[in-house]
C-alpha cells in the first residue's frame, strides 16, 4: 500500500492503516522521543502519546512539505509539553554566557551510545534546549516560542548544557587515558 493510500485510510479512522502507519514509521520516530526523554521508558511513553495525537490529527496532514516530517515535529511537540508546564527554566544574565565547545581528541573512541546517554542525563531544561539547537537546527528565537521562555533563557541553557556535556566528555577521556597507562 502506497503511504499516500495509508494517510487516506488513516484519515478514515482504518485500524489497519493506523497500525501499518505505526509499523512503518516507529522505528524512525522513537530515536527522535528518546532525544527529548530521560531515559528509554519516557521514550516509549511519548512515542505512544505522539502516535495518539498522529491519529488524532491526521486529517489536518494537508499533504505539504513531508509526511515524515510532521510526524517528528508532533513528537517533538508532545515531548516538548511534557516540560512546558513544570518550572524547568532558570533565567541567567546574558552577560555570564559562555560559550563551550566539546572536543574529542581524534584518537579516542566515544560511542553514539556514551554521548546519548550524556544528552539523557542532563536535567530537563539543558537537554530540551540542546536538543532543539545543537541537534534539531531550530534558532533560538523559535526554541523560545516552542517552551515559553525568553531567548536569553534559551542561549544560557543552552551555554550551561555545552559546559556539562564538555565536563564529561573530558572526565571519560581522562579516565580513558588512566586506564591505557595502567595497562
Amino acid at each position: 500500500m502506497s503511504l499516500e493510500q495509508l494517510i487516506i485510510d488513516c484519515k478514515r479512522q482504518k485500524s489497519k492503516a493506523q497500525e501499518a502507519l505505526y509499523r512503518q514509521f516507529a522505528r524512525t520516530l522513537f530515536p527522535v522521543a528518546l532525544k527529548y526523554a530521560r531515559n528509554y521508558s519516557e521514550a516509549e511513553d511519548i512515542l505512544q502519546e505522539s502516535f495518539i495525537i498522529i491519529f488524532e490529527k491526521v486529517s489536518q496532514f494537508k499533504n505539504k512539505g513531508s509526511f515524515e516530517g510532521w510526524l517528528k515535529r508532533i513528537v517533538i511537540n508532545t515531548a516538548l509539553q511534557r516540560y512546558r508546564k513544570q518550572a524547568v527554566f532558570e533565567i541567567i544574565n546574558e552577560e555570564n554566557i559562555e560559550e563551550a565547545a566539546v572536543e574529542i581528541d581524534d584518537d579516542e573512541e566515544i560511542s553514539l551510545q556514551f554521548l546519548l546517554q550524556i544528552v539523557q542525563e542532563l536535567p530537563d531544561r539543558y537537554r530540551l534546549v540542546f536538543n532543539l539547537y545543537a541537534l534539531d537546527g531550530y534558532s533560538h528565537k523559535e526554541i523560545s516560542k516552542m517552551l515559553e521562555i525568553k531567548e536569553g533563557t534559551s542561549k544560557s541553557n543552552l551555554a550551561r548544557a555545552r559546559m556539562i556535556l564538555k565536563e564529561k566528555v573530558q572526565d571519560f577521556q581522562a579516565n580513558a587515558h588512566i586506564q591505557a597507562s595502567t595497562r
